[in-house]
């Protein structure tokens, strides 16, 4: 079943990690993918070719989403190429860990501008497709760590925190034109990133979840498939937590 048939997916941030995973899963069951990426031109056209190979379309874009120029732009070159799209998922994220005592101002304001700004440039960029279609899913990747906070990450934390209060303002102001708008709160997922950490770290990760194992991008991947479908039009406003019940 191709829960997403005939449907285009804008996704920034899709080069790798969750990201890869929502773009090839969403690919799988039948939508086309525009997905953007800042520096990584070969693993973008690595994506691009897995996915075509799924008998979808696909493009990748470099495009900065902290960029409110180049997040219209991005929006532009999409409709250009495909027309038109039914769901957008802000994906795009960075850390700049540091205890508050050593963080630097940059180092705050970075991660709030890819992280949380991001997330309205795209959101603006994206609205006046759906509200002239009168239908759309709104997807954004937040983090339990924006739900609960984290030590070392307070610059991180603010910014999947304010991806929350943003998106469920964002489901009471457009769910009369039947544009939904939710919110996907991974836990310790494993990527590219979390293979860099020591064992030690990822198994003190792991003690702390219910289901003794770290989450897969697919996990995520699944949820914002669901999200993504039809399967969920009475569904908005919501944060779903994918963290094996770490926070439970």
């Amino acid at each position: 079943m191709s829960l997403l048939e005939g449907k285009t997916v804008i996704i920034t941030g899709a080069s790798r990690g969750i990201g890869k995973g929502i773009a090839l899963t969403l690919a799988s069951h039948g939508a086309n993918i525009a997905f953007s990426y800042r520096e990584s031109v070969d693993l973008a056209n690595d994506l691009v070719s897995q996915i075509t190979h799924l008998g979808v379309n696909c493009k990748a874009y470099k495009s900065n989403a902290a960029s409110f120029e180049e997040s219209q732009k991005l929006v532009d070159d999409v409709l250009n190429d495909f027309e038109t799209f039914d769901i957008l998922i802000n994906n795009a994220g960075i850390t700049k860990d540091n205890l508050l005592m050593r963080m630097s101002e940059t180092d705050f304001d970075k991660v709030i501008d890819v992280n949380l700004k991001s997330v309205f440039n795209m959101v603006k960029a994206a609205q006046r497709v759906f509200l002239k279609k009168k239908s759309g899913s709104i997807i954004n990747i937040s983090s339990i760590v924006g739900v609960k906070g984290n030590a070392g990450q307070s610059n991180y934390a603010a910014s999947k925190a304010g991806i929350i209060g943003f998106s469920k303002s964002i489901a009471l102001e457009l769910g009369s034109r039947n544009i939904r708008s939710n919110v996907v709160a991974p836990g310790f997922i494993e990527t590219e990133m979390t293979a860099e950490l020591s064992e030690d770290i990822v198994n003190n990760w792991i003690q702390g979840i219910p289901l003794k194992r770290g989450g897969k991008p697919e996990d995520v991947a699944n949820l914002c498939l669901f999200l993504a479908s039809d399967l969920s039009t009475f569904i908005t406003g919501q944060v779903i937590n994918v963290d094996g019940g770490m926070l439970t």
